[in-house]
């Protein structure tokens, strides 16, 4: 009887300890499962989508901002191109005027020369 007991008495505990490791493996996968799935559902649908839209209103500001800066400062070398070229016609225009008055100097030393 007591051989039949002690079997019983493990038996049972070892049941009883199958039952618990089953229990606790059900918790740990259970934890699991619902972490991976909870990490699925922040990454394809976040509960706060306005953070994303506000970072990316900042985003696009800055990338205006940067545009708007780009355009500026082409057009101010522009304008600093433009009036180097006035500059330089001005220029040009009396150097021609210098040629001409010099050439009707040469003209008229000829003339008076001859």
């Amino acid at each position: 009887m007591n051989r039949y007991s002690t079997v019983l008495l493990l038996g049972t505990l070892t049941m009883t300890s199958i039952a618990h490791a089953d229990a606790l493996d059900g918790l740990f996968d259970n934890s699991i499962v619902g972490s991976i799935s909870q990490a699925i559902n922040d990454a394809y649908k976040p509960n706060d989508n306005r953070d994303d839209e506000q970072d990316d209103s900042r985003w696009e500001e800055q990338d205006r901002q940067r545009s708007e800066d780009g355009r500026r400062q082409y057009e101010d070398r522009r304008r600093q191109l433009e009036d180097r070229r006035r500059q330089l016609d001005d220029q040009q225009r009396q150097l021609d005027e210098q040629r001409r008055q010099l050439e009707e100097d040469e003209r008229r030393l000829d003339d008076n020369y001859r």
